[in-house]
């Protein structure tokens, strides 16, 4: 059986770091009331002349570095992202372009915040099918475009990023002992859709609009389905819960963390946390953390892991592999 095997990770994140104490004589806010209930400390926005595209190409050429390969030897390119640079073309092939790659094919994927789960899912079933080798999957987002400074109950919350996974087909036993994506979950349901939001588009308004949430009801959804999901996703490998190493969630809010954490009865050190210095980066959060975390060495070869994430439509997923 063909596997989707990890070979490099990479991220980059822009240079403007905004502390919580920004929106101090902004909001009616606080560096403790944003610390207190969110985890969050700081974040990065991206700098005026920097799109999404950017962020996610230089994400890309360090996981190249990170995996020892060149762009020649990818055939596809697949970036989650929810802000893209424009309508169209997709963020993806103004990635591809940005690296010189010539060959292969490239397109974005929507999922919000579970952005880069449906796009590892995607990656991991053409991999699977024979229809690409190399993958290069990238979280990208720019949610500092899409902000409503006057609302301190969401722009304190988000920040820019990317992050980047290199995948490879190698061949498996088909068992759960094999290295790579083992299985993926994935779920929607649009009835959902005004607890988290844009307020514009295209066909809407013909502007971008500005995010809009229901925190609370968000919260609630956030910790059942994501603790259910990474349940299914295990089941469908064959894992059992206690032999996760690593959880790496959706870096939304460490409360979620926290509480699906508690719910999958997992400690807090096989937790990889990154809220603290990234905020929300929607699809761009999992792959940051992945790897933050592997810079770190914290994933060895053999490890299991659990990546899941919730956003807006509302969707949401998971991801089992063996590092």
């Amino acid at each position: 059986m063909r596997r989707a095997v990890v070979r490099g990770t990479g991220h980059y994140l822009p240079e403007r770091v905004v502390e919580n104490s920004w929106f101090e004589d902004k909001l009616d806010t606080s560096d403790e009331w944003i610390r207190t209930r969110t985890g969050i400390e700081r974040r990065h926005f991206a700098a005026d002349d920097q799109r999404t595209s950017d962020l996610g190409i230089a994400a890309a050429k360090a996981a190249l570095a990170n995996a020892g390969m060149d762009v020649d030897q990818i055939d596809a390119i697949i970036v989650a992202t929810s802000t893209p640079d424009f309508t169209f073309p997709s963020v993806a092939t103004m990635v591809q372009a940005g690296l010189g790659m010539k060959r292969g094919f490239a397109f974005d994927v929507q999922a919000v915040c579970a952005g880069f789960v449906f796009a590892l899912a995607n990656a991991d079933a053409m991999i699977r099918s024979g229809q690409a080798n190399r993958v290069i999957v990238i979280g990208a987002e720019t949610f500092s475009r899409i902000m409503d400074w006057t609302d301190r109950g969401t722009c304190v919350l988000f920040g820019d990023g990317a992050g980047a996974v290199i995948l490879e087909a190698q061949e498996g036993d088909g068992t759960s002992a094999d290295r790579g994506i083992l299985a993926t979950d994935l779920n929607s349901d649009g009835q959902y859709r005004e607890l988290l939001y844009v307020d514009g588009g295209v066909a809407s308004t013909g502007t971008a609009g500005h995010l809009r949430m229901q925190g609370n009801l968000v919260f609630r959804h956030a910790v059942e389905k994501l603790a259910n999901t990474a349940h299914h996703a295990l089941d469908l490998a064959e894992i059992a819960p206690e032999q996760i190493d690593w959880l790496v969630p959706h870096q939304a809010n460490l409360r979620i963390i926290e509480a699906t954490a508690k719910r999958m009865h997992l400690p807090m050190e096989k937790v990889v946390l990154t809220v603290a210095d990234h905020g929300n980066t929607s699809a761009a959060s999992i792959p940051l953390a992945l790897s933050v975390g592997n810079s770190q060495g914290k994933f060895q070869p053999g490890q299991i892991l659990v990546a899941e994430a919730i956003g807006g439509g509302l969707a949401w997923g998971s991801v089992v592999l063996r590092w």
